[in-house]
């Protein structure tokens, strides 16, 4: 049967791909979910333009409009990543800061990398930190790569979080959170190869090092990419975080307490970009410089600064201290929270509708192009948005929503990976010094090494694909697995491993074997656990709670139906058979008798 046929038996009325002579899964069937990746037909590039391009003016109509809904959906989910990552920064900032340092191991510098990276929502944001600290001497490009390999499992945080955000429809999360930990798995695992080959040979600290010239000046410019200048105006309104307050933190140059470097805030007369400096010690000279008692030029005020262009945000207030601060920092967290959900509900919704009726098979040959292309693709983007956080996260909703294969995210994913280290290079390029240069590239070649051990290989490939799909289903058996997720991959577990590693860095002999012993009580735990896990019947014990658990929730949400339906049936009977009265007459006697015997 051709496609015109297909079209219309299903206009009149099939809902499931067993009642189409095709066989063929739609958007919107009843057992869309049911269809398995394998199952999934080969269409025509011919039935794919038909599909596209030949509609009728009403239906032309109709895609203008959701298109248009479409951009305006994403632009604010852009712009909620935006204050995501600003607010970020804004509470963790100043804890970022400390965590970095050169006082530290290859274990606990990966671990730092992670914790930044989380607390201030951005791998962009920390390798050029680490990259500035690297080029300024205050970390060795030794302990600068092994924070940014941290860096990279770090960046994942952010598409796992805007994957709860599908909690409603459990097939749906499933999928997203699938494709948000395929980044996850590809990281953990290319970090799990690379950092003993480099603890072991430093491989990646000597091909860079034979790559970079023995000398050069720090020349270059910064560059912004358009979506972010799409989007900066209008969050720089609300508000902007002062990025050098953490490498002012990292470089030992200042503080966050009252009457250090960065607070009290204070305007000298009206709030503006040069009015309003760090300190009362701070003041304009005849040319309006803002310089300290020192004749040294003030530095931006505290973590909530202002903006050349902009002016100062709604969030800045004069005179504020770091709880201040970190207050708005919080709100602005919870109102980006509030602001990716309601986007993403909304991309959701529409694409749905946009994509109600049309075969799975059209959807997936259209989507099904080359995975070295796809990276290409995923790199080009994210040197566009500048953040592989953005990339990712937007392509989540796409993979929740089944209209893209964790087969053809994962490309994309590493690509984003790819296109993230511009950032660091760009950073690179306006520091001194070569060993600043020597860190961005092997940002750079630690990627491109975990593609080439992870992706060519076809039963290699598979590894963190079955990893991300077990993940996902873990979903199913516990809603919340996702939160619990976040919690021990992305903060527990690298806050124990960097707290042991800090004991053997503190030359005691006592901290030590402190250190020796809890690592050795760690070890063995995790080898009992895993041992109980798949050999000891753990894993069926808790499979079986989870369950039971699931179940007695289904049965308990049916509960109040089935009980007004027992209550009618009921009243219905009593009505009937006049037994309400009876029951009535009963009780009334029997209160009487007790009441002669309490008389007597």
């Amino acid at each position: 049967m051709d496609e015109k046929n297909v079209e219309v038996y299903d206009e009149e009325g099939a809902h499931s791909r067993k009642d189409r002579p095709t066989g063929s899964t739609h958007f919107g069937d009843v057992d869309f979910n049911e269809e398995k990746t394998e199952e999934i037909g080969d269409a025509s590039w011919r039935e794919v333009c038909t599909t596209c391009c030949v509609h009728t003016p009403q239906e032309w109509g109709y895609i203008s409009i959701g298109l248009f809904l479409v951009l305006f959906f994403l632009y604010f989910f852009l712009l909620g990543l935006s204050l995501l990552g600003t607010a970020a920064k804004i509470l963790g900032g100043c804890t970022a800061g400390a965590l970095f340092g050169d006082d530290t191991n290859p274990v606990a510098g990966v671990m730092v990398g992670i914790l930044c990276t989380v607390l201030m929502q951005s791998s962009s944001s920390t390798t050029s930190i680490v990259v500035s600290l690297v080029g300024a001497g205050s970390v060795s490009v030794k302990i600068g790569i092994y924070m940014v390999m941290g860096a990279n499992i770090g960046t994942s945080v952010t598409n796992t979080i805007v994957a709860m955000g599908h909690l409603g429809d459990g097939d749906e999360l499933e999928r997203a959170f699938a494709g948000a930990t395929c980044h996850d798995m590809f990281n953990f695992l290319a970090v799990g190869v690379l950092f003993p080959v480099e603890l072991i040979t430093g491989y990646l600290r000597h091909l860079t090092g034979a790559m970079i010239p023995k000398e050069r000046d720090g020349a270059g410019d910064k560059w912004e990419g358009p979506v972010k200048k799409i989007v900066s105006p209008l969050s720089n309104v609300i508000i902007k975080a002062n990025k050098s307050v953490t490498k002012d933190i990292a470089n030992n140059s200042g503080d966050c307490s009252y009457g250090g470097k960065f607070y009290p805030v204070t305007c000298l007369g009206e709030v503006g970009y040069k009015t309003c400096v760090p300190s009362k010690t701070c003041e304009a000279d005849e040319n309006g410089v803002v310089l300290d008692e020192d004749g040294e030029k003030c530095p931006k005020v505290g973590l909530i600064t202002c903006d050349k262009s902009a002016g100062c945000p709604a969030f800045f207030q004069d005179g504020a201290s770091r709880r201040d601060d970190e207050i708005s920092g919080g709100v602005v967290f919870f109102i980006a929270i509030v602001i990716l959900v309601c986007c993403l509900i909304g991309l959701v919704t529409i694409l749905q509708k946009m994509l109600m009726g049309v075969s799975t098979r059209i959807i997936y040959k259209a989507t099904s192009i080359n995975g070295y292309l796809a990276m290409l693709i995923g790199a080009g983007i994210t040197i566009l948005v500048q953040s592989s956080s953005i990339t990712t996260s937007a392509l989540t909703p796409f993979v929740g929503m089944g209209a893209l294969r964790l087969e053809q995210m994962f490309p994309l994913t590493l690509g984003a990976n790819i296109g993230t280290t511009v950032t660091g290079l760009l950073a690179s390029l306006v520091s001194d010094g070569v060993s600043a240069l020597q860190v961005a590239l092997a940002h750079l070649f630690f990627n491109i090494s975990g593609i080439i051990i992870w992706y060519p290989i076809p039963f290699m490939r598979k590894i963190p694909l079955d990893m991300a799909r077990t993940l996902g289903k873990a979903t199913r058996i516990w809603k919340g697995f996702p939160i619990l997720y976040i919690f021990v991959i992305f903060m527990m577990i690298p806050l124990v491993l960097y707290g042991l590693s800090s004991l053997f860095q503190q030359g005691s002999k006592g901290y030590t074997v402190l250190g020796s012993f809890l690592s050795a009580i760690l070890i063995f735990l995790i080898i009992l656990t895993v041992y109980r896990w798949y050999k000891g019947g753990l894993k069926a014990n808790v499979l079986s709670s989870f369950k039971n658990r699931q179940r007695r929730k289904g049965a308990s949400d049916a509960l109040p139906e089935d009980m007004e339906y027992i209550k009618a049936e009921l009243a219905r009977l009593r009505d009937h058979t006049g037994l309400a009265d009876e029951i009535d007459e009963v009780v009334e006697e029997e209160q009487k008798l007790k009441e002669d015997e309490v008389e007597d």
